[in-house]
């Protein structure tokens, strides 16, 4: 773990995650009876760095880490081999506990964090654009408290890595998602919730909702994929409008499935890939993780199989959609056989 400090070189990673505040996340477990304790490093960003370090990117975490849970949190970054790099603060960083003896998650206790001082934002403004210059592909993520970094930070940064070439990809609600848009954006990845809140789409019929990603991509975004539940995501590229179907798998825990979708586009693209087969690999890293406990977790192997099961289909403007199609796990495994 290391602090931004001037003038030691290193070889540029393939893709950095701003996440102004990461979580230290404490969850119980139990195991024949008895608690099994788990300590992570959480929350969104987090998610996402572990799922493009999974699907092979290297990773580098810019992020403000204080206290004694900034400390644990960057140790265990590190290993995870996500390298760190951070701006040193005086309050505590984010956590939670949660108990999941019963079967769900049940929160003990959370603290959000502090807010960041100017010369905290300073620093971390200079070290996310220094490193997102040099790897080409970042991803601007949110924080447990929406003011712990002021919104036009979002817009700043967008628009300073773009100047610089870097693909810039946002996964954020409300007013951050609208700063950083402004700035000017390769892809962003948004639910139908945080669309409607927005205020962008009035309810959730696919034509507003279709209606909302164009004015997004008027607004700033080159590419918009718009998660819907249980139902196909929708994505936009250059006016054209797809649904992205992935056979539905049984459901373990929904937590993490956006994050992980974000973290394989992130790698994909870092990569060389297409935005739209970067897309296809999101959203099988989005469904496998749904299959698991583990937030931004998954088998690299499984999630490209499973992406050759996607089909892109053409967005029918002014036509519902259907319920997704059931495919049993057999369905599954003998598709991926004659892939």
């Amino acid at each position: 773990m290391e602090d931004q400090q001037p003038g030691a070189e290193a070889p540029p990673v393939d893709v950095v995650v701003f996440a102004p505040t990461p979580t230290l996340t404490v969850t119980i477990e139990e195991v024949e009876g008895a608690p099994d304790i788990h300590l992570h490093a959480g929350g969104q960003g987090v998610w996402q760095a572990r799922m493009a370090k999974l699907l092979g990117s290297s990773v580098e975490y810019c992020a403000l880490l204080s206290g004694e849970t900034g400390r644990v949190i960057g140790h265990l970054l590190e290993d995870e081999g996500i390298h760190v790099r951070s701006v040193s603060g005086h309050a505590a960083s984010s956590a939670y506990v949660h108990d999941r003896r019963a079967g769900h998650r049940d929160e003990i206790a959370a603290a959000p964090g502090d807010r960041l001082s100017r010369h905290e934002l300073d620093e971390l403004h200079g070290l996310v654009l220094r490193e997102g210059l040099l790897a080409k592909t970042a991803v601007l993520s949110g924080a447990p408290r929406d003011d712990a970094v002021p919104v036009d930070m979002y817009r700043r940064l967008a628009s300073d890595l773009r100047s610089g070439g870097c693909r810039v990809i946002a996964d954020l609600s409300g007013d951050r998602l609208e700063a950083a848009i402004s700035g000017g954006l390769e892809l962003v990845k948004v639910a139908h919730n945080e669309m409607m809140a927005s205020g962008r789409a009035e309810s959730d019929d696919p034509d507003e909702l279709v209606r909302a990603m164009r004015s997004m991509a008027a607004d700033g975004a080159k590419a918009v994929v718009l998660t819907r539940g249980a139902q196909p995501a929708l994505f936009l590229d250059e006016d054209n409008v797809s649904e992205i179907r992935v056979p539905e798998l049984q459901v373990v825990d929904e937590h993490g499935a956006g994050d992980s979708m974000t973290g394989a586009i992130a790698a994909a693209l870092a990569a060389g890939e297409s935005v739209e087969t970067a897309v296809i690999l999101g959203a099988s890293a989005g469904a496998n993780n749904v299959t698991r406990h583990g937030l931004g977790s998954g088998d690299a192997d499984s999630i490209r199989r499973l992406a050759a099961l996607i089909e892109v289909a053409p967005f029918d403007e002014g036509r519902q959609t259907g319920p997704i199609e059931q495919a049993s796990p057999e369905d599954l495994a003998r598709k991926a056989k004659v892939q």
